[in-house]
């Protein structure tokens, strides 16, 4: 019984990044631009499996009948037709379990130009949601005024996503937190998902702002208030850095000046399909949000996470080993977040591998050697022991046949919010651009809670990162009386 994954993508970065991220899976699911699966088919359309073509590109391990790319693909995709019979699944057209929502109308019509097949699936199965005047990159518009005038349509979609499903296991946001839709207007929907489905995991891929990669004034108020909100709502956070995303674009890419977002969007969906592809394909061990989030948040506040990405160049026709492969993984420079490992202590890991013929147990060992060396320069907390998560999954990426990805839960995160709380205290300290946001109703007090919740989780990863581990003093003197 799949464990479905439900994906609202929220405002223009969500919408991109969330949209190239479904592109990305439809190709490694094996889908046409028709969103059926791509094998030789007979002239009455039914799938030829006695073709040598269909042999060479269909991976059943199982012997099931099912294909590998098709076995888990519920997860992320419902089927339109389910009556053809046992190899339905061959047959059928696959429609992505996602909203696409904005308040203004304009990315979502640029997506059928972009994202001709996903659009289309969204367009003919009505799974969007768009306002018309949009949220002015004001964080009050998108959760107040505008954005409470669409939410109602927008849950009743979700609704008729989740009565498709057999089993939900999670609903995933994909927005940007320094606009006003993505950030004000995403944070309302994962409030009203929290209230509608309080058993289900929430998770969010949430792009930050940078100083470096910003086109917004507003953008330190938008990010606290969304944080605050993402705090109380969010069971798992993956951070994304827009200045993370650009150092790799100039540093890893080597782009220069064709450095852009199409590139960053791309990079999202390398990285997010790593984090996925345990839950749509199979592997050594049964992994799912659920799990991820019981072995790397330690403390419900403390459930951000730092994702990595190796390899992220194009490695398809050179040498690419496990021991570049590991070592690249948890370097700063393929993270996708802005700080440094070095100024924090890990507190939780999983890095998973992708690969059709890898031993586990050398990936194991690999990590090992690389997680020795980070104990021994004091990177990991000492009171959390066994806090690597490892897992392989046999469908390798498209373009590189080993590759890895880590999710980390580590407190150098506290330099992101540091970053936000400056930036958010020399604006709110002249009161500068405020009246934009009491227009629509809000009061100082909600800014100053918000700023205060925000220092308070700085606080909370300091404290985890000076604890050290003592030994219970009581258990040694029972062992000395026996």
């Amino acid at each position: 019984m799949p464990r479905e994954v439900i994906h609202v993508h929220v405002g223009q970065a969500g919408n991109q990044s969330g949209a190239t991220t479904f592109e990305l899976m439809r190709q490694e699911h094996c889908l046409d631009d028709q969103s059926k699966f791509n094998v030789p088919r007979k002239a009455n359309g039914n799938v030829d499996k006695g073709s040598a073509e269909y042999k060479k590109q269909v991976q059943d391990d199982d012997g099931d009948g099912i294909p590998d790319q098709l076995e888990e693909i519920d997860v992320f995709f419902h089927a339109l037709l389910q009556d053809e019979g046992g190899d339905y699944r061959m047959n059928t057209t696959w429609v992505p379990r996602c909203i696409v929502v904005d308040l203004e109308p304009g990315v979502v019509s640029g997506l059928k130009d972009s994202h001709k097949a996903f659009h289309k699936q969204i367009d003919d199965q009505d799974l969007h949601v768009t306002g018309a005047s949009g949220a002015g990159n004001n964080w009050a518009k998108g959760h107040y005024t505008e954005g409470a005038e669409h939410v109602e349509n927008v849950m009743e979609k979700i609704r008729v996503q989740q009565e498709k499903c057999d089993a939900t296991q999670a609903f995933t946001l994909y927005h940007s937190i320094g606009g006003g839709t993505g950030s004000g207007f995403g944070t309302l929907i994962l409030l009203k998902i929290r209230d509608s489905y309080p058993d289900k995991i929430t998770c969010s891929y949430s792009i930050y702002p940078s100083p470096k990669v910003s086109d917004t004034v507003v953008e330190p108020y938008n990010a606290v208030l969304s944080t605050h909100q993402l705090l109380e709502n969010s069971d798992e956070t993956f951070i994304i850095d827009n200045e993370a995303l650009m150092n790799i674009q100039h540093n890893i890419l080597q782009a220069g000046k064709d450095a852009d977002f199409k590139k960053m969007n791309a990079l999202i969906a390398k990285v997010c399909c790593g984090v996925t592809c345990p839950l749509r394909f199979q592997g050594s061990i049964n992994a799912d949000l659920r799990k991820l989030g019981t072995n790397l948040v330690p403390f419900p506040r403390l459930h951000f996470f730092m994702i990595g990405e190796s390899p992220l160049a194009d490695v398809k026709n050179k040498a690419y080993d496990l021991q570049t492969c590991v070592s690249a993984v948890m370097q700063k420079s393929h993270a996708f977040s802005n700080c440094e490992y070095e100024s924090g202590k890990t507190m939780a890991a999983s890095i998973t591998f992708r690969s059709a013929n890898i031993d586990q147990q050398k990936c194991e060992e690999e990590v090992k050697k690389n997680q020795e060396k980070t104990k021994t320069n004091g990177l990991m907390v000492e009171w959390i022991p066994n806090n690597f998560k490892i897992g392989v999954v046999g469908t390798s990426r498209l373009d590189s046949t080993l590759s890895a990805t880590a999710v980390v839960n580590t407190t150098s995160l506290k330099a992101i919010f540091q970053r936000l709380a400056t930036q958010f205290g020399a604006l709110f300290k002249r009161k500068a651009f405020l009246h934009w946001y009491k227009g629509e109703g809000m009061d100082e007090m909600e800014f100053q809670e918000a700023d205060k919740n925000v220092r308070d989780l700085i606080t909370e990863y300091q404290d985890k990162e000076n604890a050290k581990y003592q030994e219970d003093s009581s258990a040694n003197e029972m062992s000395d009386e026996d």
